[in-house]
């Protein structure tokens, strides 16, 4: 791993890494004193900006030896959540338990071990519900003298005005579709071309855009995804056409979390002692059936996120088709549609076209309020067949 692959992936965000690295920096350069550190942050940005890593990276350079970018043991460390100082919360649940909360503030008491630093990790702490939030607000208040915590959410509406008071904020950007295109092309290794297609589709989330350029099953999705909302003819068409999005959705949300399970499921065993195809002892079934439960309810979540992606990239497909009709010269999306863009565009007006994209926003709110997705998809697409049909 190379010095500069702790700030890699943050690509854009030179003004917040140079906030951390600041903080980082003088903490070290006090000798940890208690003074000399900011003990409770906030990162945010919008999904794909890098919240997560740059929260990780700045963990790295608390833990470490006090060089710009930590040492290699501790960034292996890191990366793999095994440093001893280090605690993290994430969840892909709707919303983060009590419980989890109280777990990790019972851990922030503890004394570092072997940094000067003790870091707690809270990965989308948006989810967090008002009686969970007010159990932190205390531990944000008056931390141990040695705890640092970094909690990550789109944007500081999102959280309780008692704890955005009580936190120093770190704002990350969209990055550039060119930078985005950059990174994906030097660190996966594929063409300039599919890198920077893959920026576009993604619009600029960069885990989207490494997915997109090197899955081609991922891109064969989002492919059929913009065929079946552009080729709308009939009633029975939007009814089978909201199924098959449905059973997109599914598809992409067992890709992503199909290898998570099982890799999990097998270091689970390893802590346990268990062999590979080993018996589990009936004393440890209850703890590999408490990993399948969690993974069980991550999978609903999962499906839910993967049906918002595809109202999102519906959402960038009307986008295209406004600015075709308004002539807008701005940088387009789908440009692989194109064809396909522009007849829509032409055989409908930009009422329509806004109305449509209302009613993709307006099915958003709906799934994410618990309505029948399914159903949310079939109201969000007979619409858009009178105005999307020449």
């Amino acid at each position: 791993m190379s010095t500069s692959s702790l700030w890699r992936d943050l690509t854009g965000q030179d003004e917040a890494i140079e906030v951390v690295r600041a903080a980082a920096h003088a903490a070290h350069a006090a000798n940890g004193a208690p003074s000399a550190m900011t003990h409770s942050w906030l990162i945010t940005g919008p999904p794909g900006s890098g919240r997560s890593n740059l929260a990780y990276a700045f963990a790295t350079a608390l833990l470490g030896d006090g060089s710009p970018d930590g040492d290699e043991a501790t960034r292996r460390q890191v990366a793999a959540r095994t440093h001893p100082d280090l605690a993290v919360l994430s969840t892909d649940r709707v919303i983060i338990a009590m419980d989890e909360v109280r777990t990790l503030l019972s851990a922030s008491q503890y004394s570092p071990s072997v940094s000067r630093y003790r870091v707690m990790i809270i990965e989308d702490a948006d989810r967090m519900t008002e009686r969970t939030s007010n159990l932190l607000l205390k531990a944000l208040e008056e931390p141990p003298p040695r705890t640092v915590w970094i909690l990550c959410a789109p944007s500081e509406a999102d959280l309780l005005p008692t704890i955005r008071s009580r936190v120093r904020t770190v704002r990350l950007r969209v990055p550039r579709t060119a930078d985005v295109a950059r990174l994906i092309e030097e660190r996966d290794g594929v063409s300039p071309e599919l890198a920077l297609r893959a920026a576009q589709e993604a619009q600029s989330h960069i885990g989207m855009a490494h997915r997109l350029a090197t899955d081609a099953e991922a891109r064969a999705r989002r492919d059929e995804t913009l065929r079946l909302v552009l080729d709308l003819r009939t009633v029975s068409g939007a009814v089978f056409a909201a199924a098959r999005l449905l059973e997109i959705a599914g598809e992409d949300a067992k890709a992503i979390s199909e290898q998570r399970d099982a890799e999990e499921r097998a270091s689970a065993l390893r802590s346990l002692g268990i062999e590979p195809g080993g018996a589990i002892p009936a004393g440890l079934r209850s703890q590999i059936k408490a990993l399948e439960d969690d993974q069980k309810r991550r999978a609903t979540r999962s499906l839910r996120d993967g049906v918002d992606r595809i109202l999102i990239d519906l959402l960038s497909v009307f986008r295209d088709i406004l600015l075709c009709q308004l002539d807008a010269r701005l940088e387009r999306v789908n440009v692989s549609a194109a064809v396909a863009i522009e007849q829509a565009a032409a055989a409908t007006d930009p009422a329509d076209t806004l109305a449509v994209m209302g009613g993709i926003a307006a099915a958003r709110r709906r799934i994410e309020a618990n309505v029948p997705p399914a159903l949310a998809l079939e109201a969000m697409l007979i619409p858009a067949i009178r105005r999307a049909s020449p």
